[in-house]
């Protein structure tokens, strides 16, 4: 097993972890709605392209066909797409809307209405890290010939998937950037339904 690949195997299962980790340790202090973001978060993340990315559902390859042998044993298909969906989850969706909270002086009156900059806070965090994801975590899964499935929250599929720019020899792909140009919103709302809904 290279340094590459323990690095890999120890972020996805870490980020998918350690946020359960911290909910279970702080749930009697944290509000009401968080569980239910976190847990909508996940279903949606897992529906809307984790499980059609893993198994190359609709005009796809499946994970164990984008990498490598040692990284299909430690990551088995069947739970690549749990892991991937509590990550998305917890450090992501769950992670952004922390930040919002501590950029916002730890007030939580800022999630009473739509907020301009804490929206672009939170997307720029969900770009960001899949930004980051894609050049430096998963390269090789997700680059330029990889052929992953059309999603729900990908509406175009692998039809349109132009590279948006390279580094290192690393390709930043669009298919893989739009769940996180679309989700961004539809979290912020709900979280300010709920937030309404819990005060």
């Amino acid at each position: 097993m290279s340094f590459e690949e323990i690095r890999y195997v120890a972020i996805v299962y870490a980020s998918s972890i350690i946020p359960i980790l911290i909910l279970i340790k702080y749930r009697s202090v944290l509000p009401k709605w968080v569980p239910i973001i976190y847990l909508g978060s996940f279903i949606v993340c897992a529906l809307g392209w984790e499980i059609w990315f893993t198994y190359g559902l609709i005009n796809g390859e499946s994970v164990i066909e984008r990498r490598s042998e040692v990284l299909n044993q430690w990551i088995p298909l069947h739970i690549n797409w749990i892991v991937n969906s509590l990550a998305d989850a917890g450090t992501v969706c769950l992670g952004g809307l922390w930040l919002i909270w501590v950029i916002g002086d730890k007030k939580n009156y800022i999630f009473d209405n739509w907020r301009w900059g804490s929206f672009f806070i939170l997307t720029i965090w969900c770009i960001g890290q899949n930004i980051f994801v894609e050049l430096f975590l998963y390269y090789d899964q997700l680059s330029e010939g990889k052929n992953l499935s059309w999603a729900p929250l990908i509406p175009t599929g692998n039809i349109f998937n132009p590279v948006l720019f390279e580094i290192n020899g690393r390709s930043l792909m669009f298919q893989t950037q739009l769940p996180w140009v679309i989700l961004p919103p539809i979290l912020y709302l709900t979280l300010i339904r709920l937030v309404k809904k819990y005060n």
